[in-house]
């Protein structure tokens, strides 16, 4: 699974600890994400990410 970093303020989402305080369980991919999840730090939604190359 990759990860996903916000265009807008930096914050990378890693499916592997997932994104608990919005109700995103640990192992969740990206693409599995609700539609209106917004970063937790700037509050964009899902279309502000980008994969991140590794």
């Amino acid at each position: 699974m990759k990860k996903y970093v916000c265009t807008i303020c930096g914050y990378t989402y890693d499916p592997k600890a997932g994104d608990p305080d919005s109700g995103v369980a640990p192992g969740t991919a990206f693409e599995d994400i609700p539609e209106d999840w917004l970063c937790p730090v700037c509050g964009v939604g899902k279309d502000s990410f980008e994969p991140v190359e590794e």
